[in-house]
């Protein structure tokens, strides 16, 4: 019986081991469509020898891994086998949550806080950021920017972010003519909990639309003022 057991066992493995891999099979965790399955096949295709055609021992997962992963539109992958002989990945994309003007370049910064290129197949609806954006604390202004994309009403209404030569911020907001004075990206949650408990209270009078400046630097305050 114990002989059968590993005669089977043996014969399995060997078989399964000299299958022909198949046409690659491409799943995106999420719903960002930055790169698309096409370029991802490719990608496939180019480092396991083509289509079709190769032994499944042959494939060298970790290095077809690691050349989808090192897709500037990709935040991690994982290619594996099945077992019948298919090809498959599972890739995530990078999640933008800012878009950002620097000099003549453009890009994204990603979730992670890593540069992300424009993509052209889609286009992310994120606050821009503009101004002397290498002023600021790289670490503190990522906080801020995930602080943004996590809160549902922050990422409908801010719209963009303005680096002073300072480091301070200042931010704008869909629907208002007003800049918002953050100051430096520190204290970020009462910052915004005040600027919410303000604004709830502010758009019931009129006067909101005469206001030039929202004023967060306090915490303990927000100070106006008009046109």
């Amino acid at each position: 019986m114990l002989g059968a057991v590993v005669f089977l066992y043996s014969f399995a493995s060997k078989r399964n081991a000299v299958r022909i891999v198949k046409e690659p099979v491409v799943e995106f965790a999420g719903s960002e469509n930055f790169i698309t399955k096409e370029i991802v096949n490719k990608l496939l295709i180019q480092n396991f020898g083509g289509p079709t055609g190769v032994e499944k021992v042959k494939v060298d997962l970790n290095k077809v891994e690691k050349s989808v992963g090192e897709n500037p539109m990709v935040d991690r992958a994982e290619v594996y086998t099945t077992v019948d002989g298919k090809l498959k990945a599972i890739v995530t994309q990078k999640k933008p949550v800012a878009r950002v003007f620097e000099g003549a370049q453009s890009y994204y910064l990603d979730y992670k806080g890593h540069k992300m290129p424009l993509s052209e197949t889609e286009t992310a609806h994120v606050p821009l950021v503009t101004g002397e954006v290498y002023k600021a604390d790289a670490k503190r202004l990522r906080n801020l920017l995930d602080y943004i994309y996590d809160d549902n009403f922050l990422k409908k209404n801010i719209t963009g972010l303005s680096v002073l030569p300072t480091g301070g911020i200042i931010m704008h907001a869909r629907g208002y003519d007003y800049d918002i004075v953050f100051g430096g990206p520190v204290n970020i949650d009462m910052k915004f909990k005040n600027y919410k408990a303000f604004l709830q209270d502010a758009v019931k009078d009129t006067l909101i639309k005469n206001y030039k400046t929202v004023n967060l630097m306090f915490t303990q305050q927000v100070v106006c003022t008009k046109k």
